[in-house]
């Protein structure tokens, strides 16, 4: 038995792949751990739209009943926003989620495995993890990092969430040999706010440029992965002082709450948007959208290339 046995690819994604069309990978803890249902269920839908209106197919990936899903069909989708028993998978979760056919949410190192283990090469999400703020002390540091080190996939995002220390995320990076390319900014973004005070290693100019620095990268055989950070969309950015203190007291809620581990981020993400009224939920969505479009159109000029 190989690794395929364990594969369940959407025809329709199944034909793009054999056909050399532009797939982009989207991953799914977004909808199960960070937005509330039924807006979680209204987002897949229009997030794959905006993949299709950009000329690329979307491939939602999860764990279901021991397959590893590569593009979700709705009944799959509406499982995986409607929470309940849908797990956090990431890499250390894996095999034991398949191996017991549990529910599973992919996060961003897992939809990465998923998307290579098919050959897709651009990935969208909303912002990756990384080192959480006193990391240096609790030494929590996101699987993302080190799967960003390892495999060969681009991922578009608006930066590294604003919850979790930047600078030191960043540094990771640059140990694990991941290239931080910014799209149209030489500023590294902050997930609700298009800057986080770094800058990145190199700024793209349109989507060929990243697609060129990604068939490079394929073509030499590297090992690991790109991040391209994306800013919010202006007429959606948030306030960064304001969004520090309200991260400061979100953080104050978790630490009276005991929360650790793989819990607090969507633990966070929750509380700041009971804390901002809603509003960072819409920053979110819009943030989303955006690096869809984005990684959609980066996937359209890849695929010209090769």
């Amino acid at each position: 038995m190989d690794f395929r046995s364990y594969l369940d690819i959407k025809p329709e994604v199944l034909e793009a792949l054999k056909n050399g069309q532009p797939v982009v990978a989207l991953e799914s803890t977004i909808l199960s751990h960070g937005m509330p249902y039924p807006e979680n269920l209204g987002f897949a839908a229009q997030v794959e739209e905006t993949v299709r209106s950009e000329g690329a197919v979307p491939a939602t990936m999860a764990l279901i009943g021991g397959k590893v899903k590569i593009g979700l069909s709705k009944e799959d989708l509406s499982i995986m926003c409607r929470g309940g028993v849908v797990g956090k998978v990431s890499r250390r979760d894996f095999a034991s989620y398949l191996a017991t056919g549990r529910t599973g949410a992919t996060t961003v190192a897992s939809t990465m495995m998923c998307a290579k283990l098919v050959g897709i090469k651009v990935f969208a999400t909303g912002g990756i993890g990384g080192v959480h703020r006193k990391g240096e002390v609790t030494m929590d540091v996101s699987a993302d990092l080190t799967e960003l080190g390892n495999t060969p996939v681009c991922v578009v995002c608006a930066g590294a969430k604003q919850i979790l220390d930047i600078g030191r995320t960043l540094e990771y990076l640059e140990t694990m040999g991941v290239p931080v390319i910014g799209y149209k900014t030489k500023n590294f973004p902050a997930f609700y706010c298009p800057n986080s005070g770094y800058k990145v290693d190199y700024e793209a100019k349109d989507p060929a440029d990243v697609a060129r620095i990604i068939k490079v990268s394929s073509d030499l055989g590297l090992k690991g992965g790109m991040l391209v950070g994306n800013p919010v969309p202006p007429e959606y950015a948030m306030d960064f002082d304001y969004m520090e203190g309200i991260i400061d007291k979100a953080m104050i809620d978790a630490e009276a709450a005991g929360v650790r581990g793989k819990e607090i981020t969507p633990f966070l993400l929750a509380k700041i948007v009971e804390l901002t009224g809603g509003e960072s939920l819409a920053t979110n969505i819009q943030l989303a959208l955006n690096n869809a479009r984005v990684a959609s159109k980066i996937a359209v000029e890849l695929a010209k290339m090769e």
